[in-house]
């Protein structure tokens, strides 16, 4: 099929191959978005607890693995902030493992992670999570498939039309060649939208590795979604 123009994944994708029974076969009804669409959600300080963030301190234990700092801003398509929005965000563990009854793969449970927190954008848009690098794991999407360590993101923006599904990678996976999920998004600047920088100033001594990630809600530079939604 010949690449999107503006690099961003079809949702049905041959070699991603849940998109075949899970894209639209007809095409899409474009409706007038109605009040609620357009307005809505809107979040609170008193709907997020710091903690949410910090998903290293969701059980009485440490979890296993290295810690480090996710950050960055959340954008509108001319680099204004959007403030006051809800991320959440689900990983697998350090060994590769999603804690859910799906993943069943032989890796480890970490019985201090559960993989998931949220946070609320600063009036900078600015969010921080405190989690563990996820491992790599098998997906059966192929012969010998791997998915490259990764974040799933999910924010919501200023309206539900806004919702952005996306992940976040890190740099230099050996694994980016062969996962035809990252491969879907077709262009090279797109596909690196997608991955963290390691930033030595966000690092903290003795204690986290950095990195910073910025998310572009819509316009030219957009952070591509997942072609899946999951």
């Amino acid at each position: 099929m010949p690449p999107r123009a503006d690099g961003h994944p079809e949702r049905a994708y041959g070699p991603y191959r849940s998109t075949a029974l899970r894209a639209p076969q007809q095409p899409l009804v474009v409706s007038p978005p109605s009040l609620t669409e357009l307005a809505a959600p809107v979040f609170g300080a008193r709907d997020v607890a710091p903690i949410d963030a910090d998903l290293t301190r969701h059980h009485t234990g440490d979890p296993l693995g290295e810690r480090i700092i996710v950050t960055g801003r959340v954008l509108d398509g001319d680099g204004r902030p959007v403030r006051h929005q809800l991320l959440e965000i689900w990983q697998a563990n350090a060994a590769g493992r999603y804690r859910h009854e799906g993943d069943q793969h032989p890796a480890p449970l970490d019985p201090n992670f559960t993989g998931g927190g949220r946070a609320i954008t600063d009036d900078e848009g600015r969010y921080r999570f405190v989690t563990i690098k996820p491992g790599a794991y098998p997906w059966r999407n192929h012969t010998n498939a791997w998915r490259p360590a990764h974040i799933h993101f999910s924010l919501f923006g200023t309206a539900f039309t806004q919702r952005l599904v996306t992940q976040m990678y890190f740099p230099g996976d050996p694994l980016f060649g062969f996962d035809p999920i990252f491969q879907s998004v077709t262009d090279e600047k797109a596909q690196q939208r997608l991955v963290a920088a390691y930033d030595h100033d966000v690092t903290e001594p003795e204690w986290a590795l950095g990195y910073r990630w910025d998310i572009v809600l819509d316009g030219a530079h957009a952070t591509p979604p997942d072609p899946d939604g999951v």
